[in-house]
């Protein structure tokens, strides 16, 4: 494939890319890091759980 064609394909497909303005881009951004921070605290405590009830039946 030629490199050249592959860049202009590029440019025409991403100017078809229906970007989101300022205030979207922070509303996703905040959804995204609250939801990111809300599944990493799920796991450790359900992993701090775990640690618990293991070394309560190994104990």
């Amino acid at each position: 494939m030629n490199v050249g064609k592959f860049l202009k394909d590029v440019t025409r497909e991403m100017s078809k890319v229906s970007w989101p303005r300022g205030k979207e881009l922070v509303r996703y951004t905040i959804t995204v890091v609250t939801t990111v921070a809300f599944v990493a605290v799920f796991f450790a405590l359900v992993d701090l759980g775990i640690t618990q009830i293991l070394e309560l039946l190994f104990e």
